[in-house]
């Protein structure tokens, strides 16, 4: 059964379906029980975690009624040795993962003109609201599936059931073909940009070996200013930066055998959805975009991704290249029946990363035809910083410096940390053998 919640004016309708309807507002998709678009339990996307406090007298100085732990991220000197304390948001001083990443953002071990990182950094880190944290209900995935090819099937066959999947002509299909934008009301965006969450609840998340992962990059980033971003150096933004500040899915094109994404930003991104197949489409090679396949249930499109690199996200968690994901994208209009963008869902996948598949909702805003847009830019990245003694520096044309050719496959990012950041360290030793170390 197909429920379909709306609300025109104070009349609040139940419509009940034989096939997939458009949603009439934001972030309110049809929903089908059990496969797609379930309610989330509370509001999405979530506000940002704020900082307690403003002014220098905060500096360091813990919310009325909290009492501080003997030490926490800003005082350690291992956090390896501090693991018992991870699940603990006094650790982090009740900060979200990119509030601290922001507070020494300026690079090369600077202290930034963020005043939250206080005048003694890193010991006079300011607190965050103890008492925000967004419900890790929200980010679990609210379906029974363990795995993206099990959820992708049961979609198609429930498309099946009705008579589908849709196979659209040019003359029927959908027309999406335009200009996105992402929709942030008041500023809010999804959980992905790791500002509404409390450390430790993005870190429940993962498996044992992907919290320490995510544990050390908010370490270096907060304790040590020693941020490895991957456009700093010219490397791939990867699969999951299109829900956070990496190069999002502005441009899009509908064809009947293939639906194009394209944007640029901090890099560059190209997902083709191949209509009508199955894997695989080419060698076993992962791709930094993965290969997609998907299927057209009316005007929602139903898409699996798999065969995708693993990598990292900076301010947030790293996945494996077995992470999969399902989505659909279903069209949204305003009262009038006038298109106005696409709720967009996605399922994540990730047996080795995730202890349980994780959702994203978020809604790309229509804004205007290819027709009357402004041509898309292609991004070539001239290399602007290098890892001297470990922090992402500026390099002038002609200067010659002492440089080590980066592994792409081994996650050049901690071996920085590793060299330059962790000899004095008590770093257990990874088991995990991921295809790429």
């Amino acid at each position: 059964m197909i429920v379909v919640r709306t609300t025109i004016g104070a009349l609040s309708l139940a419509l009940i379906a034989a096939a997939p309807s458009v949603a009439f507002a934001q972030l309110h998709p049809p929903e089908i029980r059990g496969l797609r678009g379930a309610p989330f339990p509370s509001m999405n996307p979530p506000p940002e975690v704020r900082s307690y406090g403003e002014g220098p007298e905060w500096n360091g100085k813990p919310p009325d009624g909290v009492q501080p732990l003997a030490v926490d991220m800003f005082t350690s000197k291992d956090f390896y040795k501090d693991r018992a304390l991870w699940m603990d948001q006094r650790y982090w001083r009740c900060n979200a993962p990119r509030q601290i990443a922001d507070m020494r953002s300026g690079g090369a071990g600077s202290s930034t003109a963020d005043p939250r990182i206080g005048s003694n950094p890193p010991a006079s880190a300011r607190w965050g609201d103890c008492a925000m944290d967004w419900p890790r209900e929200n980010i679990a995935s609210p379906y029974r599936f363990k795995t993206a090819k099990e959820h992708y099937q049961a979609l198609l066959a429930d498309a099946k059931s009705r008579g589908g999947p849709t196979l659209h002509t040019y003359a029927t299909m959908p027309k999406w073909d335009g200009v996105y934008g992402e929709y942030a009301p008041g500023g809010r965006r999804v959980w992905n940009y790791s500002r509404a969450n409390q450390v430790p609840t993005l870190l429940s998340l993962l498996t044992p070996q992907y919290q320490q992962r995510m544990v050390r990059q908010i370490y270096h980033e907060g304790v040590d200013a020693a941020h490895q971003w991957s456009a700093s150096y010219c490397w791939p933004e990867g699969f999951m930066r299109q829900w956070a500040t990496g190069p999002k899915p502005s441009r899009i094109v509908v064809t009947p055998e293939v639906v194009l994404f394209m944007g640029s930003g901090s890099g560059n991104m190209w997902r083709v959805v191949h209509l009508g197949r199955d894997f695989p489409l080419g060698q076993d090679v992962s791709q930094w975009y993965g290969d997609t396949i998907g299927f057209w249930d009316g005007d929602a499109l139903i898409t699996r991704t798999a065969n995708v690199q693993g990598w990292n996200q900076h301010s947030g968690w790293e996945w494996s290249d077995k992470l999969e994901t399902v989505e659909i994208l279903t069209p949204v209009r305003d009262a009038a029946g006038k298109f106005i963008g696409i709720d967009w869902e996605t399922v994540i996948y990730d047996s080795e990363a995730l202890v349980e598949p994780v959702r994203i909702l978020w809604h790309r805003n229509y804004q205007q035809g290819w027709d009357t847009a402004e041509r898309l830019g292609w991004v070539e990245c001239t290399r602007p910083l290098y890892p001297v003694d470990g922090f992402a520096t500026q390099v002038a044309p002609g200067q010659v410096i002492q440089y080590r050719v980066p592994d792409m496959l081994d996650r050049p990012w901690s071996k920085i940390w590793e060299e330059f950041f962790e000899k004095d360290m008590e770093r257990p030793k990874e088991e995990l053998n991921l295809g790429f170390k």
